[in-house]
């Protein structure tokens, strides 16, 4: 039986790759970290690709990438936050796999993601309300992506990945 592939989106700072981390370790799967991929083989950080090529560019970089895990079988993909803002993205991501959504408050978020400088669409504007409304801009384009929701709240590691392979 072919594995299907698991892949995490949800607003920066939500969990991805935490998560993606502990479920590797509890499927003995494979991770691929997509921004970490599209990085290494760009040959410079996020924040270079989107101030020397634009947001286009990676999310064009993304798509390519999401295309090309469909040859995968059993990983879990950890997406950018934005992934699945463009509906191809979405398409190509079930084509291979469950997507899961992992929600956590603007409050929680800002807490993860202040001391980090690798976010290009916060970098500027790392304040709660801010957060509050880019995350309302995508909510919809997310639960819609998302075969099913967690919510990362005031939950440890271990519940919200016992959660997500019980919905499974």
């Amino acid at each position: 039986m072919a594995r299907r592939n698991i892949f995490l989106i949800g607003f920066m700072g939500s969990g991805k790759t935490t998560v993606a981390d502990h479920l590797g370790n509890m499927f003995n799967m494979e991770i691929a970290e997509m921004d970490q991929i599209i990085a290494k083989r760009q040959n410079m950080s996020i924040s270079d690709i989107f101030a020397t090529h634009g947001e286009d560019y990676f999310r064009n970089l993304e798509t390519e990438l999401l295309i090309e895990m469909q040859s995968k079988d059993g990983m879990i993909i950890s997406c950018g936050g934005g992934t699945p803002m463009r509906d191809n993205n979405v398409e190509e991501m079930k084509k291979s796999g469950k997507i899961v959504l992992l929600k956590a408050s603007p409050k929680t978020i800002y807490e993860r993601v202040k001391e980090n400088h690798d976010r290009p669409l916060l970098e500027h504007n790392k304040n709660v309300p801010y957060i509050a409304e880019l995350m309302e801009q995508r909510r919809e384009k997310y639960e819609k992506a998302a075969d099913f929701i967690i919510e990362t709240d005031n939950k440890d590691i271990r519940q919200i990945c016992e959660e997500i392979r019980n919905k499974l």
